[in-house]
């Protein structure tokens, strides 16, 4: 059997939990416990928040791996008004169809070496790559800024890569059930594995990410519903790698560090719930503005005979006169009313 580096008895019984990452694990729980408030008070808010992180998430993980196409093509592809074309249209249509799939399913989809080979099947699918481990070994390289090609890390060998998964997910799950570590700190442990078994000839990066969207959904962590985790991830992509980089080293050995990858996790999911909190006011405050002028127009729609500010202000308490005539002027340029009395007693009228 083969031992997963970060799960096996002799590592996981000395995870480093630091003071910094247990004040962000506090924090990261306090933020959890007020979805479910949010959910009860504000659903409209919260599913205007959940359009923009569909579109951001599919956006952000693809753009990380150097995959981008023109803003119609995007939008066309998000609106399934259009086909995939090229090679990047089609990676972008997969990751489209998973994340779909995660935030929908989630709750139903238990973590199994075939669950993961099913959800990258449909990443790929438009390319027709995937769903199967890889037959070759690979190895993550970079390129310096000369030119030259490096390898910073030898993945697990092809011929070990379906044992390596099969134990990934089930020491995952048994480290889970025992309940001695909190989930958060089991998926960055895990998401970390998986990217250094690399099992696919492609699409790792993005196969981790969506993996953690679906591991923190069934711990209860649903930030990655309604903020793009993508996004914070590319928004501190240099770090990303680089942490990376510095954790897996001595991986095989079962030698690696793991505070860098906990804390850098840990930040990028608390910034999401920063996020999450700014955008949840930013989304309120302007449908607070907004429903001013949508009561101004449902007084307008109301009048029978010609009205004026005075009679639409008397029907709006705490709507200031201001905000009402630029609304009636507003109105009035598209052609729903017209001015017949101008001056300091204007009166208007509805046009049929």
């Amino acid at each position: 059997m083969i031992s997963l580096r970060s799960f096996e008895p002799s590592v996981i019984s000395q995870w480093p939990v630091t003071k910094s990452i247990l004040s962000l694990t506090n924090q990261i729980a306090e933020y959890r416990g007020k979805q479910a408030l949010y959910q009860r008070q504000i659903p409209q808010v919260l599913d205007t928040l959940r359009e923009h992180a569909v579109i951001q998430s599919t956006e952000s993980s693809n753009r990380i791996e150097g995959i981008v196409v023109s803003t119609r093509r995007f939008d066309s592809l998000m609106r399934h008004a259009t086909e995939p074309q090229t090679r990047s249209e089609a990676e972008i249509a997969g990751y489209r169809d998973v994340l779909k799939t995660i935030h929908e399913h989630h709750e139903h989809m238990r973590l199994t070496p075939s669950l993961i080979l099913q959800l990258h099947r449909d990443l790929m699918k438009y390319t027709g790559a995937g769903g199967q481990w890889k037959i070759n070994d690979n190895y993550i390289e970079e390129i310096t800024s000369d030119g030259v090609r490096r390898i910073r890390f030898q993945a697990v060998p092809a011929w070990q890569t379906p044992a390596a998964i099969d134990n990934l997910c089930a020491l995952f799950r048994r480290a889970r059930e025992r309940n001695e570590w909190p989930d958060v700190l089991l998926i960055a442990a895990f998401v970390l594995d998986f990217l250094c078994i690399h099992p696919f000839a492609d699409g790792n990066g993005r196969m981790a990410r969506l993996l953690t969207l679906l591991l923190l959904y069934q711990s209860g962590y649903i930030v990655g519903r309604y903020i793009s985790l993508e996004r914070v991830i590319e928004d501190t992509k240099e770090q990303y790698y680089d942490t990376l980089y510095r954790s897996s080293q001595g991986w095989h050995e079962g030698n690696h560090d793991l505070v860098a990858w906990f804390e850098y996790f840990l930040i990028m999911l608390l910034e999401a719930y920063h996020r999450f909190e700014q955008r949840v006011g930013d989304v309120e405050a302007s449908q607070r503005r907004g429903w001013k002028k949508e009561r101004i127009i449902q007084v307008v729609e109301g009048f029978v005979a010609d009205f004026s500010i005075a009679d639409v202000a008397e029907l709006c308490p705490g709507i200031s006169r201001p905000l009402i005539t630029r609304v009636l002027n507003e109105l009035s340029r598209q052609g729903v009313i017209e001015c017949i009395q101008r001056g300091r007693h204007a009166r208007w009228k509805r046009i049929d």
